[in-house]
């Protein structure tokens, strides 16, 4: 039996934890809100008319995730979101949600923006994907 890890004190390899995990909290009594995920992508005349590209309603061919999370009765201040790059983490004092997330986004350029007159907050991902037959640009 060999140890692969440096450290002989570590119990298992970084690759061997789900990513995510570190956000995970069982104990925790907040509940968590109604979500729904969508995606977008930017269509073209050379897509709808003329079929040119490979382009098809799919979410293969989508660039955007977008996620809108229903708060009531929160203020835009109460807000913490954490946006890894498979993972959203959000919670108010009312709400958590730990969200595991379908594609692997990039973390950095994201948008979010509260909704007030809804209470709705919606957050605009970008997805990041290899480059395949249908993503090329």
């Amino acid at each position: 039996f060999q140890v692969k890890s440096e450290n002989r004190k570590t119990i298992w390899n970084a690759e061997e934890v789900p990513e995510g995990s570190e956000f995970d909290d069982t104990w925790d009594p907040r509940e968590q809100p109604e979500y729904q995920i969508s995606f977008k992508q930017c269509v073209g005349t050379e897509d709808v008319f003329f079929g040119m590209s490979r382009k098809d309603p799919s979410t293969a061919c989508c660039e955007d995730m977008v996620i809108k999370i229903k708060l009531p009765e929160t203020k835009y201040s109460d807000i913490s979101l954490d946006i890894q790059d498979k993972v959203l983490d959000l919670r108010t004092p009312q709400k958590k949600l730990l969200l595991h997330l379908p594609y692997h986004v990039d973390s950095k350029n994201g948008k979010a923006r509260f909704l007030s007159e809804e209470e709705t907050l919606e957050v605009t991902l970008r997805v990041s994907r290899m480059f395949d037959f249908i993503n090329f640009l």
